[in-house]
């Protein structure tokens, strides 16, 4: 999406709610916002005090009715907290759709205590915050129609991929939910290694954060893939093959990798089965 597409994004949706607006919730509202999204549509549930753009509408409860769309971005174990407030009630009717970033809370464990007609499960990132972030989608009841009225919301958050199967969604949520964690954590190893090698730490620091963000962008827009990249770049018996061939022996990257993302799935797996009880 263009930068002038960005700042003139539009939705079908007339009211949102966004019931509980943490780190993640306000990044995807303020993305929103800030691509032109119109404020006073939104309504930002939450008993506390965030921090919002200006034009959105701030209650402690929960207003009457229902609006076309809601998000749930509450921590998962408020979850049973917070449910009963929207289900206790009679709200003439059920709610549109359920818009949920709770992490590891299946669909069913949603539609058990809500009453909506679709729910859509999404795993944002940090990224989404500057508008480069990944929204990975999943409904088992959401039309064709619904779904393209939910793809155009998110557009403005950065790479909208629908999940076919939701059992995959907990490898989602470890590979872009919690990938940019395991990226910072390169770049700081990237960075470590030069200082340890004598360049100074700060400057060692700018210049593998720039080298990531370069690379990645350069990925983002190549006809290769990454691998394909690599060895592009690593001449034969250069400095470049020299480091790779540190990495690739005994496929050293891959199974950390592998191992890394196992690990934030497995955890997704468990917050998943609490949730059912």
């Amino acid at each position: 999406m263009t930068e002038t597409a960005k700042q003139n994004a539009t939705t079908e949706f007339k009211s949102i709610w966004l019931i509980g607006c943490g780190n993640m919730a306000g990044a995807i509202l303020r993305s929103w916002v800030e691509a032109g999204i119109d404020p006073s549509i939104f309504t930002v549930i939450d008993p506390g005090e965030p921090k919002l753009p200006k034009g959105i509408t701030h209650v402690s409860e929960p207003p009457e009715g229902w609006p076309d769309a809601a998000m749930l971005g509450v921590k998962p174990q408020l979850l049973d907290k917070v449910a009963p407030l929207y289900s206790d009630v009679d709200r003439g009717g059920k709610l549109p759709l359920l818009i949920s970033i709770l992490a590891g809370v299946e669909e069913s464990a949603l539609a058990r205590r809500f009453d909506a007609d679709a729910i859509v499960r999404l795993m944002p990132n940090l990224p989404v915050a500057i508008g480069k972030g990944v929204a990975g989608l999943y409904s088992s009841d959401a039309e064709p129609a619904l779904r393209d009225k939910v793809s155009a919301l998110m557009a403005p958050l950065g790479l909208v991929e629908w999940i076919d199967s939701e059992q995959l969604f907990d490898v989602v949520t470890a590979l872009a939910g919690s990938g940019p964690g395991f990226v910072y954590r390169v770049i700081d190893a990237l960075a470590a290694g030069a200082a340890d090698l004598g360049l100074p730490k700060d400057q060692a620091l700018r210049m593998a954060t720039a080298t990531v963000e370069g690379s990645a962008t350069l990925a983002a827009n190549a006809d290769e893939t990454p691998g394909e990249l690599a060895d592009k770049v690593a001449s034969p018996g250069g400095s470049t093959r020299e480091g790779l061939n540190v990495l690739d022996a005994d496929d050293a990257v891959f199974k950390l990798m592998h191992a890394t993302l196992a690990a934030a799935t497995k955890r997704n797996q468990e917050l998943a089965a609490a949730a059912r009880d």
